[in-house]
């Protein structure tokens, strides 16, 4: 294979959603994969659609993802500029070459105003224009299908199938991955190609991603977040979104889910990409989100989680913390999930169920349990984690009791809860006035009830 040139090429007319991200994600992938170069262009000649802040976000958010590329605006190159509004002067001149060959006319918006026109390609009769697509295998359309259509507008600026053309060439672009929905422009590129004597890139064109309902993915569709903007403020990992986002239309030859972008680059295969449309699956993101938080060291959870409890203006002190991120670190699926943890957590009403009472009432020295637990926590100056480890060994001591009849009426006594992660840990973190309330309140519903 010579080298593989591949380039994302985004608009600035809106925001890096989904979509946008995969078409990313796949180039990049075939680029590494291939020891090959990742190139970013930005196609803003939409001028009108453009948006403010459309580009910072294309660019901030690749990066966020972990698209590192070897040109484009801020690294450069020796095929640049790399933003169409910069290359006009480029693509006159080979609208011109096309204009002299005969494969292009001009279209006078006034016959009375020579200076005013739009240039036209003119479609060649009787060809077949095809191509073995990467993903979908041989397509091919019949010229008389397609139309003269304008290369370049009345102002000057060129339409996107003619300057697509001109820039893939002369940036020796080798392998186009894009969406299904650019299949109908191919033909107007190939017919570009062929009158120019220029070899013909290789085209894929990806699968249509649909919700849960079986539609196209759509940025009106409110039951799915589309912007990555969205997931980043959630706190989605990228290693996360961009595991789940290169299985929208491509599988692992082992069978693997869950994979590192060094993994996802090993094994990606085009042969791999799938015609069929793929299911964006939420459930699915989040088991992955949730298994790539808990590959974190606690180190790194901590720091990750730390901004999400500052912006909810949460404060914790550094040891109460680091105990609060071991408690909810096998719940969290993603981050933002912390501050309603957190909350759920501190402001949780004490409520002792039918069922929890009777789950207590089958050790029959459950009141015993806690009766002597209470009394020991009262006479503590600060309830922490270790103090209470020693109590709770010092309970099974006194009335010979252990296993879940010494854990399970404590648990309940104090949480509510019938499991959970360490009891010392979270008692800590409850404060002694709440635990010895908690008891209290066991104690005489218990001894009520007896």
């Amino acid at each position: 294979m010579n080298e593989v040139r591949v380039r994302y090429a985004p608009s600035p007319t809106g925001l890096l959603h989904i979509g946008n991200a995969r078409t990313a994600i796949f180039n990049y992938l075939y680029a590494r994969h291939h020891q090959g170069s990742f190139i970013i262009r930005i196609e803003d000649t939409d001028v009108k659609r453009n948006v403010r802040g459309g580009e910072e976000s294309q660019l901030t958010f690749l990066k966020w993802l972990g698209l590192d590329f070897d040109e484009g605006d801020g690294i450069g190159g020796e095929y640049g500029p790399y933003h169409q509004l910069q290359r006009l002067d480029i693509y006159q001149y080979w609208a011109n070459q096309l204009l002299q060959l005969g494969w292009a006319y001009k279209e006078y918006k006034d016959p009375l105003d020579q200076s005013c026109f739009a240039i036209r390609f003119k479609v060649p009769e009787n060809q077949i224009l095809a191509w073995d697509d990467l993903v979908r295998g041989h397509i091919q359309y019949d010229s008389k299908e397609v139309e003269d259509w304008i290369m370049m507008k009345d102002n000057g600026i060129p339409t996107y199938n003619f300057a697509v053309v001109i820039d893939d060439h002369l940036m020796k672009i080798s392998h186009i991955l894009r969406g299904e929905e650019h299949i109908t422009n191919t033909p107007k590129q190939i017919m570009v190609y062929h009158a120019l004597g220029w070899e013909v890139p290789s085209f894929g064109h990806m699968t249509i991603i649909v919700n849960e309902k079986g539609k196209k993915l759509s940025k009106r569709d409110a039951d799915v977040e589309q912007f990555i903007s969205q997931y980043y403020e959630k706190g989605y990992l990228p290693s996360a979104l961009f595991n789940f986002i290169s299985l929208l239309g491509w599988s692992s030859p082992n069978n693997k889910e869950i994979l590192s972008k060094e993994e996802i680059i090993q094994l990606f295969d085009s042969k791999r990409l799938t015609s069929s449309p793929s299911f964006f699956d939420k459930n699915k993101l989040n088991f992955l989100n949730a298994k790539h938080l808990k590959a974190l060291s606690i180190e790194q959870l901590e720091d990750f989680l730390r901004p999400f409890l500052a912006q909810a203006k949460i404060k914790v002190s550094n040891n109460k913390y680091k105990k609060l991120v071991l408690i909810f670190k096998d719940r969290l699926v993603y981050g933002q999930q912390i501050v309603q943890l957190y909350n759920e957590f501190v402001n949780k009403k004490f409520i002792l169920t039918p069922e929890l009472i009777q789950e207590c009432q089958i050790y029959e020295q459950a009141v015993a349990v806690i009766e002597y637990f209470l009394d020991r926590v009262v006479k503590l100056k600060k309830v922490e984690s270790p103090l209470i480890d020693e109590l709770i060994l010092a309970t099974q001591k006194e009335l010979n009791v252990s296993g879940k009849a010494l854990y399970v009426p404590l648990r309940i006594a104090t949480t509510a809860e019938g499991h959970g992660p360490s009891l010392g840990v979270i008692l800590e973190l409850l404060g002694k006035q709440k635990v010895v309330k908690h008891l209290t309140m066991t104690l005489q519903t218990l001894k009520r009830l007896k």
